[in-house]
């Protein structure tokens, strides 16, 4: 496992250390790996929970049904995908899709919080219950909690549903709705619409 306390941290280094993470046993049972992929420099960051089949078999993130079902949120609030960064808790794909548990997930904040280093967003949006109890607390329920913001450092970060959940349940996609808007309200805000869309 590398080291990267001593060293500069760089892409090329976040790269090697996702590569040869054998840090929890997910990394035993799959095809690729999935660091994550967009703007290097967006100021806004999307989280996500981890791979599913697509994912694990291209090494992408984000780019089965709920991927393209995300693409289309974005594009809803004007918002090209390729202007933003994509990643998940988890790098490696769970068995069936599954949950990852808390040992995973802590496993792998190492590398999230090397790619959020690189990357310093200004806004991040917590795709899912898995990435809103990871970063901001284990006792949240995504269905109380979504749409509301939460600033530390300086980064403002919003819980919402998941793309995956919209897709079994579309009575929720109103309220996903409302999010994008927020989501939308708090760029403009931040003075971050000219950078994002080019307008």
């Amino acid at each position: 496992m590398t080291d990267a306390s001593n060293q500069e941290i760089t892409w090329e280094l976040f790269e090697r250390q996702v590569e040869s993470c054998d840090r929890c046993a997910l990394c035993r049972q799959i095809r690729h790996k999935v660091p994550g992929q967009g703007d290097r420099n967006a100021p806004l960051m999307l989280i996500g929970e981890g791979p599913g089949q697509q994912e694990d078999e291209q090494g992408l993130a984000f780019v089965g049904a709920a991927g393209q079902l995300l693409t289309r949120m974005l594009a809803a609030i004007s918002l090209p995908r390729e202007r933003v960064y994509i990643c998940n808790i988890v790098k490696c794909r769970p068995p069936y899709n599954r949950v990852p548990t808390e040992a995973e997930a802590e496993a792998c904040l190492m590398h999230l919080r090397m790619q959020t280093w690189l990357v310093r967003p200004k806004v991040i949006v917590l795709l899912g219950s898995t990435a809103a109890k990871t970063l901001l607390n284990p006792n949240i329920r995504i269905t109380r909690e979504r749409g509301l913001w939460t600033e530390r450092k300086g980064v403002w970060m919003l819980p919402t549903y998941h793309p995956s959940a919209l897709l079994r349940d579309e009575t929720k996609k109103p309220q996903a709705w409302q999010d994008m808007q927020a989501l939308r309200d708090k760029l403009r805000e931040q003075g971050l619409y000219p950078d994002l869309y080019g307008a």
